[in-house]
Parts: C-alpha cells; sequence; structure tokens
C-alpha cells in the first residue's frame, strides 16, 4: 500500500469512528453537561501519554468558551499536585483502556476529597468508567495503524468528544460573541470579533458643530479635534451632515467667506456612516472603499454615537 492509499485509509477510519460515536451522545452526555455546568469550582482534566494531551487540548477550549479549566498530570498529582484539586471541582478523567495505573491511583483520592468525577473513557467496562460519575464512551472499532497499537482513531475521537462537551456547555451557559472576544483579545480571532464600539471615539473627543454654526468656527473645530472632519448636528442633535478638510480646501477656492457662511450651507448632506454594532472591519471596508479616514457611528433615529478614524483600525494591526 502506498503513501496515499495509507493516508487515505487512516483519515476514513478516523472519520468513521467519529460518525459510529454520534449515537452514543445520549443521556450520560448530557448528564456530563450539567454536571460541568452545575460546578462551583474549575475542572480538572488528567490524562497519561496521548490522553494527557488531548486532556491538555480539552481544558483549553473549556477554559477559552467560558469555563475556567486546568490540566494536571496523573503522576505528578501523586507526588504533590493533588493539592490543586479542591471538593467543589470536577475532574474529567480520560484513559482509552480506563485501567492507567497513575489515572486509578488518582480515584480514591478524587473520592476521598468528594470531586465530581467524569471519564472519556474507551472501555464502558474498566475500573475507570465504573468508578466515575458518568462515563463517556469513546470506544472505537480499531485504530487506524496497521498494527492497531498507536493511538489514533481513539484519540481523534476523544479530541471530538471534548469539543461536543465544551460547545455544548458553551451553549447551555450562554457563552456569547462578545464574551468570546474578551477571552480572545489578541490574534486574529480578537481582531476579527472587534466591533465598531469598541474602537470608536465619543464624547467630548468629538468634532461636533451645529448648522448655524459659523465656517470659521467649524475650522477651529477641526483643527482642535484632529479628526480632518467635523459632524454637522441639527437642531434636534441628528446627523445633518459633514464637513472635511477636502470641502474646507475646495469651499476656499471658491472664494467662500468663511466668517458669514454656516455649516448648513457648505456640509455634504448624505455622510457616509456605521452602525456601532458593525464589525471594525467593515468600518474598514467602507473607509478603504470611499478613500476617506474618518467614519460617523449613528444609531437608527440619527443621533450621533462616536467617530471611528482610519488611524483606530491601523492601531489593531488589522491592515
Amino acid at each position: 500500500m502506498d503513501s496515499i492509499e495509507t493516508g487515505k485509509k487512516v483519515l476514513r477510519t478516523e472519520a468513521d469512528a467519529l460518525i459510529n460515536a454520534i449515537d452514543k451522545i445520549d443521556t450520560r452526555f448530557a448528564a456530563a453537561v450539567n454536571l460541568l455546568f452545575q460546578s462551583p469550582g474549575q475542572i480538572i482534566v488528567t490524562g497519561m501519554g496521548k490522553s494527557g494531551l488531548i486532556g491538555r487540548k480539552i481544558a483549553a477550549t473549556l477554559t477559552s468558551t467560558g469555563t475556567p479549566s486546568v490540566f494536571l498530570h496523573p503522576a505528578e498529582a501523586i507526588h504533590g499536585d493533588i493539592g490543586i484539586i479542591h471538593p467543589q471541582d470536577t475532574v474529567i478523567a480520560i484513559s482509552t483502556s480506563g485501567e492507567t495505573e497513575e489515572v486509578i491511583r488518582l480515584l480514591s483520592l478524587i473520592k476521598r476529597l468528594g470531586s465530581r468525577l467524569i471519564s472519556l473513557v474507551g472501555n464502558p467496562r474498566s475500573n475507570l468508567a465504573k468508578r466515575s460519575d458518568v462515563y463517556i464512551d469513546c470506544s472505537v472499532i480499531s485504530e487506524a495503524c496497521p498494527i492497531g497499537l498507536v493511538p489514533s482513531a481513539s484519540s481523534t475521537l476523544t479530541l471530538a468528544v471534548g469539543d461536543a462537551l465544551a460547545i455544548a456547555l458553551m451553549v447551555k451557559k450562554g457563552f456569547s460573541e462578545d464574551d468570546f472576544r474578551c477571552f480572545h483579545p489578541g490574534g486574529s480571532i480578537g481582531k476579527r470579533l472587534l466591533k465598531v464600539k469598541h474602537l470608536m471615539h465619543t464624547g467630548a473627543e468629538l468634532p461636533v458643530v451645529h448648522t448655524e454654526t459659523f465656517m470659521k468656527e467649524v475650522i477651529g473645530t477641526i483643527n482642535e479635534k484632529k479628526f480632518g472632519v467635523a459632524v454637522v448636528l441639527d437642531g434636534s442633535d441628528q446627523v445633518a451632515g459633514v464637513i472635511t478638510d477636502g470641502d474646507l480646501r475646495r469651499l476656499f477656492l471658491k472664494g467662500i467667506d468663511f466668517t458669514t457662511t454656516s455649516a448648513h450651507e457648505c456640509m455634504s448632506k448624505t455622510p457616509l456612516s456605521i452602525d456601532e454594532n458593525s464589525l471594525a472591519v467593515e468600518a474598514l471596508k467602507i473607509l478603504e472603499t470611499h478613500s476617506i479616514t474618518s467614519l460617523i457611528v449613528k444609531n437608527a433615529e440619527d443621533c450621533l454615537l462616536g467617530l471611528i478614524h482610519l488611524h483606530d483600525l491601523w492601531r489593531t494591526e488589522m491592515i
């Protein structure tokens, strides 16, 4: 069998393991989610070898979706690190055989502390499964390797079940996009989830004038606020228009008297705008498409909420 066929066989075997496990997502799975949801403490994930590596990823996924979790190496646990577990915590133990010596040695300690135990186990008749408050069957028909010993289909399935637990718990908790953004302030995920309201300028920072404001004062506002733009409000404090640096240059060339001409006579009456809950990348697209540097943020009633500048987006390294 050549490498291509071997690769395809591995993927088929692992895919079959995932498909066959779907029917195993039953009341035990729901009970495990409820235990995690009701746990007043943190979640401790433990496992040896490849199971331990899978456990680290499960703990990281739980933590990033609003459920504080840590990984505990079972061998280190029985040499002092068991102190990290408290009675209010819930432990997730991972073992394909369900008989991993280091994990089994932890069971009496976990029970003595009074912590709850969930196991992801490949053998439902094992000691680990029997001594758990809830176990989830992660057994597979065969591993993907020719000798049937290398953790492959079993580790893939366990990882997927861990994801299923984390996401089901995330849904049960009502974990939102805003929550996720707060847990991922850096990297490409954080940038993609930034909204206009997180970056816009508000209040006294805004370069606001009114329709009857004379252009001389408008120029002073643009110069003071340093956005290169003034937002013009009408008598009801709704956005009526905008005046930019570029407008000022064109007006100057026309010979407009800035001391006697009002903002209403000079403003652009249909300024581009965006909603505060729009993604920041949407604001960036508008700015780039129209070759402008500032964008008005307003609500459905045309009330001014803020202003977002191209420099605010640059600082996020979104560009």
